[in-house]
């Protein structure tokens, strides 16, 4: 592959529908419009540069530097060289009618040159548009149902079905392109200029994190996490991506690729908390939304994942035309993951609807008739085996946080039901309660070991098991939790840092080997602080933070040996998850406490401090 570029070395840009990821090297690599999960117009981060890439740099080798302008998601990367400094400026601002992304090359000092290439291949890098000019302002590429124009004033030409041209700006001067997407079979209209989007842009990111009611010396790192977790959200519906990209590698050179541009319910209630505490509660309202508007329908046919807005077939296949990034392969669009059967989305989503019932986001009966309708649903199959939250891909087992996440949907509603008077078979499910609880402490319980494991009969164990005490299953003090975090620690730590089980000795139907698992060490840094232990907790949340890359963004996982973030980029569970641990290190509402129960969460304060 002709890449180079790290996955630490991308910073994300986007309009709350999609997202692009923009390379140190002023290149951007990847790009789906017009949504998350749409193909790609920019698909070399998946392959070479002939799959798709928009490049705008200056010739020769200068210093690089890049930060976001404060508290927005507009890149600005400075290139210094012997002539000269510039400042190249990436964004999109939120949407009309057509999508839009801007890139404006300003000069600071000197004269410098640069050089742009804008290489256009739909369909995931495959399709070849056919380019024609527009009347001196650009120009526009058509392939089928997709369209998109290039609106500048740099003079541009044609070269082996590459679009390239070069440019010099001085101290004051300035060069600005707009990519402008729509459908092919309508007339787009010309944007308007660059800077007045800038402004725009600008702007809305200025309100929109100004509702943040947090300060101290964590602020900035969960600002800018609020602020990612906002570019994954898909606006129209409230739904939130795992990721924007698809096929980032959990091993270079490994099979562990998957399509995250979808929708888990896995991470509902860390949503809904890591919103409503941090004050957006809007935000967190249509997260609740749209999980009520996900499951919707037959409780028997409730998934693990949905698209954006909610879609349900959601069936993989490979792109055999993209090596891979560094030439890990398969390259995977869609997820069939989403037909397996995980028994801990079900406490997810009604533990997510308690909170959001505690939080007053919606009327306390909204919702009701279909989560009791879900819970008998889950009444007769809890004693199933399943995939785990970590969908394995061998065969179903009896995950032991499976049973106890069954545990949590029955001990929410039975809360919800007695704090909010609703209507429910409250002994019934007192009853299911107990036995749940009974089965998980005699079967995933190994007497020898002293410790919970990952399965029934299993003698690993799983770091999920690090969120018993935090969902409430039992307390921090219990000494099989005690115990359960000393072989956590002794068996899973590498270098410090957590991975989420031992693929080398646990089977998952793949190839072993990949990272550390950063939610996962976010979740021990939480275990520690119900066990009292602040100041390994306080160690392994900095620890965490300098995890992140230059712009304060983290991947799904790390490999501490090469020194390399892992996996899909960004990650909204890696924020997520740094988030919530930074609330419960705080004074703050803690999310472990609002999860046990051990404090209702009630109505979020205006404001609180953090750090």
């Amino acid at each position: 592959m002709d890449i180079s570029q790290r996955i630490e070395d991308y910073a994300i840009i986007g309009d709350c529908e999609t997202a692009a990821l923009v390379a140190r090297n002023g290149s951007i690599d990847w790009l789906c419009l017009p949504r998350f999960d749409s193909g790609a117009c920019f698909a070399a981060l998946l392959g070479t540069s002939d799959h798709g890439r928009w490049l705008i740099a200056p010739a020769g080798a200068p210093e690089i530097k890049r930060r976001y302008l404060p508290d927005t998601l507009i890149l600005e990367t400075t290139f210094a060289s012997q002539s000269g400094i510039a400042k190249l400026i990436d964004f999109m601002p939120l949407r009309g009618d057509n999508v839009h992304l801007v890139r404006i090359v300003r000069g600071e000092h000197g004269r410098v040159t640069f050089n742009t290439e804008l290489v256009i291949r739909f369909g995931y890098g495959e399709i070849v548009p056919w380019v024609t000019r527009m009347d001196g302002v650009g120009l526009r590429a058509v392939a089928g149902p997709d369209m998109a124009e290039l609106w500048t004033l740099v003079p541009l030409h044609g070269e082996n079905f590459k679009t390239i041209g070069e440019f010099a700006v001085e101290a004051g001067e300035s060069a600005s392109f707009i990519l402008t997407y729509g459908p092919s079979h309508r007339r787009l209209a010309q944007p308007a200029d660059a800077a007045h989007l800038l402004h725009l842009t600008e702007s809305f990111w200025h309100t929109w994190i100004g509702k943040c009611c947090l300060s101290g010396s964590w602020a900035d790192a969960i600002r800018r996490s609020l602020i990612t977790l906002k570019a994954l959200t898909y606006t129209p519906t409230g739904g939130l991506v795992a990721a924007p990209t698809t096929s980032l590698p959990e091993l270079l050179g490994g099979q562990r690729n998957w399509d995250y541009r979808y929708c888990w319910l896995r991470d509902a209630t860390m949503t809904l908390l890591a919103l409503m505490n941090t004050g957006y509660h809007e935000e967190a309202r249509e997260w609740r939304n749209w999980l009520l508007r996900a499951v919707a329908g037959k409780p028997d046919q409730i998934q693990t994942m949905y698209g954006i807005a909610g879609e349900r077939r959601l069936v993989g296949m490979t792109l055999p035309w993209l090596p891979g990034y560094a030439e890990a392969t398969p390259v995977r669009v869609g997820n069939d993951a989403y037909r397996q059967l995980q028994l801990d989305v079900y406490g997810e989503l009604i533990d997510a609807l308690h909170q959001g019932r505690e939080g007053a986001l919606a009327p306390d009966e909204s919702g009701w008739a279909l989560q009791v309708a879900i819970l008998n649903h889950l009444a007769t199959r809890w004693s199933e085996k399943d995939h785990g939250i970590w969908e394995v891909r061998s065969d179903p087992e009896h995950f032991t946080y499976s049973k106890v996440m069954a545990w949590v949907a029955f001990d929410r509603a039975i809360k919800s039901a007695e704090i909010f008077n609703l209507q429910a078979p409250v002994d019934h499910w007192r009853e299911l309660r107990e036995a749940i609880h009974a089965d998980v402490c005699l079967r995933g319980f190994d007497a020898r070991l002293g410790c919970f494991v990952r399965s029934y009969g299993s003698k690993q164990v799983d770091a999920s098991l690090l969120l018993l005490p935090a969902v409430g299953f039992l307390p921090p003090d219990d000494q099989r939790m005690v115990r359960t975090v000393d072989v956590i620690e002794q068996r899973l730590l590498r270098d410090g840092l957590l991975m989420r089980y031992d693929t080398i000795k646990t089977a998952d139907g793949l190839p072993p080997g990949e990272g550390v698992f950063l939610a996962c060490s976010f979740w021990l840094v939480d275990a520690y602080v119900l066990m009292g232990r602040h100041d390994d907790a306080r160690m392994l949340f900095e620890r965490l933070l300098n995890l992140r890359n230059d712009v304060g963004l983290l991947s799904e996982e790390y490999d501490p040996a090469a020194g390399r973030l892992l996996g899909n980029f960004p990650q909204a569970l890696s924020h997520l998850s740094l988030v919530n641990s930074a609330c419960n290190l705080s004074q703050m509402k803690k999310p472990v406490n609002q999860r046990t129960g051990k404090l209702l969460a009630g109505r979020i304060q205006a404001a609180t401090r953090v750090g």
